[in-house]
C-alpha cells in the first residue's frame, strides 16, 4: 500500500465517521481529479449513507450545465480559480442537497499552465450549510499523478476539516 493509499483510505474513513455522526451527506463536483475523489469514497462500505452524488464536469460547458458556473466567470477568468471552485461547489450542494459539498478544478499537466497559472495549479472549495464557504488555491509538484494524487488529499483534508471545525 502506498503513502497516497493509506493517507486517503485514512481521510475516507475519518469523513465516514464524522458525517455518520452528524447524520449528513457529502456531494463532489470534479474536475482535474476526473471522479477519483468519488471514487475513493464509495470504496468506503457503506457509502451510500453519506454519499449520494459526485459530478464530474471536466468541460466549461459541463461545469455551467450540472453546477450552474457563471459563463461571465469562466470567460473573465478561467476555469481554474476559487470563483470558479466555490460556484461549482456550491452548485454540487445545491443540486444534490448534501449539507457539504467539495469542488477541485485545476491543471494537472503535462500541458494547459501559463505563467500565471502554471501547471499543478489547483483550486479547491467547500460548502455547505452550517459551513462556510471556504477556498484555496494551491500550487503542487510533480507529474499529473502526482498533481492529481495531491489534490485529491487535499480535498479529502478540506472536508474533514470543515466536519470537524468547532
Amino acid at each position: 500500500m502506498t503513502d497516497f493509499d493509506a493517507r486517503s483510505a485514512d481521510l475516507v474513513r475519518r469523513i465516514a465517521a464524522a458525517l455518520a455522526a452528524k447524520s449528513a451527506r457529502l456531494a463532489v463536483a470534479e474536475s482535474c481529479t476526473g471522479g477519483w475523489i468519488a471514487k475513493l469514497l464509495t470504496d468506503q462500505p457503506g457509502s451510500s449513507a453519506w454519499f449520494g452524488y459526485g459530478f464530474v464536469t471536466y468541460s466549461n460547458e459541463a461545469k455551467q450545465a450540472l453546477l450552474g458556473v457563471s459563463p461571465e466567470t469562466l470567460a473573465a477568468q478561467g476555469a481554474v480559480c476559487t470563483d470558479v471552485a466555490e460556484q461549482m461547489a456550491t452548485g454540487a450542494r445545491l443540486a444534490s442537497a448534501a449539507e457539504i459539498a467539495v469542488a477541485v478544478s485545476g491543471i494537472a499537466g503535462p500541458d494547459g499552465g501559463s505563467a500565471d497559472k502554471p501547471v499543478g495549479t489547483v483550486c479547491l472549495a467547500w460548502a455547505g450549510p452550517g459551513v462556510q464557504l471556504v477556498s484555496q488555491q494551491r500550487r503542487f509538484s510533480g507529474d499529473r499523478d502526482a498533481v492529481r494524487r495531491q489534490s485529491v488529499v487535499a480535498a479529502l483534508e478540506g472536508v474533514l476539516a470543515q466536519l470537524t471545525a468547532p
